[in-house]
């Protein structure tokens, strides 16, 4: 009976959407196909919501049921996939995979955040009381999943993303923070840029994800979203260059927001501000 609900409230909203000339985008629900939202105008799907089960030869069970890593590789179906994938190309849908909490979800067990330089600038009620609970929850659902199959499973979502780069179906970057564990405003998006590259988009696709892509998306790209005269002046400079290696996007030597230049010192004092503040947060 929830599922029913779930479907109709769905397809009532998605009718709504089409009538008052509303964009739909988000999370699929779990009782909905990847392949009917895409069929009801959805604009665009976040964390891969849907793909892997569309992909798979048991998709009506996980419509209704249980599902996981290991099951969803066991199950995949490279025709269907490619179907899949094909839909989303031809209706435009966009997909926004948010690599980073992806992986920090399948594998957060053996991901060390102690490790991550970044971490001072993390709120400390989210590392005492939001991570805590959210590896909690996230543990008891990997109990049946050995860590080997769920890297299987992150390296696959790799090879999913590269075919729908090869498709061309429309990506964005996209972390989805606070949700999961490290992932952090602003720096976690550097590492999405390089897993799109792992995942075999060049660095400049890897870019695109996350300036000209989300302009064109929101209908901006005439303002912004591309160096270019009368657009609006946001950059971001840079000490090397992101083409030949995307991690250079984190060697940042100054920013220009609105028409200011913020230098690398002025970064810096924004940077102690932002960690004094989630120190005591």
């Amino acid at each position: 009976m929830q599922s029913f609900i779930q479907r109709g409230a769905y397809f009532a909203v998605a009718d709504e959407a089409k009538k008052q000339k509303m964009v739909l985008a988000g999370h699929v629900p779990d009782a909905i196909r990847a392949s009917e939202a895409v069929s009801a105008g959805r604009r665009s799907i976040e964390h891969l919501t849907g793909v892997f089960e569309g992909c798979s030869t048991a998709e009506d069970q996980f419509l209704k049921g249980p599902k996981g890593p290991l099951r969803l590789l066991q199950t995949y179906d490279p025709a269907r996939c490619d179907a899949l994938i094909a839909s989303f190309a031809h209706n435009h849908t966009w997909q926004v995979p948010t690599l980073v909490w992806e992986r920090g979800q399948w594998l957060v067990d053996v991901t060390d955040i102690s490790r991550d330089p970044n971490l001072k600038f993390a709120p400390s009620s989210w590392q005492q009381k939001s991570w805590p609970q959210f590896t909690k929850g996230i543990l008891a659902e990997l109990d049946t999943d050995t860590v080997a199959d769920r890297r299987r499973f992150v390296k696959k979502e790799l090879d999913v993303i590269r075919a729908m780069r090869d498709a061309h179906v429309p990506l964005m970057a996209g972390t989805d923070t606070a949700a999961g564990v490290d992932v952090l405003p602003g720096f976690s998006l550097h590492t999405e840029l390089e897993y799109f590259v792992e995942a075999g988009l060049s660095p400049m696709e890897a870019l695109q994800t996350a300036t000209r892509n989300p302009a064109e998306f929101l209908g901006l790209l005439s303002d912004t979203g591309t160096v270019e005269k009368n657009k609006s002046a946001n950059l971001v400079l840079l000490d090397a260059n992101p083409l030949e290696d995307i991690r250079n996007t984190r060697k940042i030597w100054a920013v220009v927001l609105n028409g200011r230049l913020f230098t690398r010192q002025d970064l810096g004092g924004v940077l102690e501000r932002i960690s004094a503040y989630a120190a005591t947060h």
